[in-house]
Formats: C-alpha cells, sequence, structure tokens
C-alpha cells in the first residue's frame, strides 16, 4: 500500500493526538503510523472511514452479482418483477 499522506512515528502521535484529530478532520488525509520503522497503524476520521466501508460493501455485492453471472444463476427482469408484484400483493 502507498501512502501519498503524512507518515508518522508513533511517538508523535502519542504526543500530539489532539493535533493529529484536528489536522486528519479538517484534511480527511490518512495518517500512517509506523513503529521501529515498520508500518503499523493507518488512522483516519470517521467519515472517510465509513465510506471506505460503504464503498467495500458495494464492491462485494458486485462482486457476488458477477459469481452469480458466472454460474450462470441468472434471472429475466420479467421474472424479478413479477416476483416483486407477487410479494407486494400478499
Amino acid at each position: 500500500m502507498k501512502f501519498s499522506t503524512q507518515v508518522k512515528p508513533i511517538s508523535y502521535l502519542k504526543s500530539h493526538a489532539a493535533e493529529i484529530v484536528k489536522d486528519i478532520t479538517e484534511s480527511r488525509e490518512p495518517m500512517l503510523i509506523t513503529q521501529n520503522g515498520e508500518a503499523k497503524l493507518v488512522v483516519m476520521d470517521v467519515r472517510s472511514y465509513e465510506e471506505h466501508e460503504e464503498t467495500l460493501s458495494l464492491l462485494k455485492i458486485l462482486a457476488l452479482g458477477n459469481r452469480e453471472i458466472e454460474q450462470g444463476q441468472l434471472h429475466s427482469v420479467a421474472d424479478v418483477f413479477a416476483e416483486l408484484d407477487k410479494e407486494d400483493a400478499q
């Protein structure tokens, strides 16, 4: 994973926590935290995290749909709408 964002040691995180929260919340850019020169954490704001999770969920749905298509598990649009109409009627 490549980061065009800030890379800081864990000691910086410990001594500048409030400043980091402010900066990341405003910039919405994640920060990579290292320990002994090795990447250990990614710190990001909640809104970015939620957007990231939503994107991953959509990608999973697309992957499942593609797998079903590859396996021939298809339904015609007419059949799908007929089933929905049937459920609405109940």
